[in-house]
């Protein structure tokens, strides 16, 4: 159960920074490279939880 919310938390953080990088006042190629490495590191952070890695 505990894997479950960690998994759950963690998506939930991601979803809240993409949100808060999408109300930063920078241009559109900054904002594309920053959702793609918060995407990234969620996606090793999960893979951890499910001991891929």
């Amino acid at each position: 159960m505990s894997l479950l919310i960690s998994i759950l938390i963690t998506f939930l953080v991601i979803i809240l920074i993409l949100y808060l990088i999408n109300m930063l006042p920078i241009d559109g190629r900054a904002k594309q490279i920053a959702r793609v490495i918060v995407i990234v590191i969620g996606i090793i952070s999960m893979l951890k939880y499910l001991a891929v890695f």
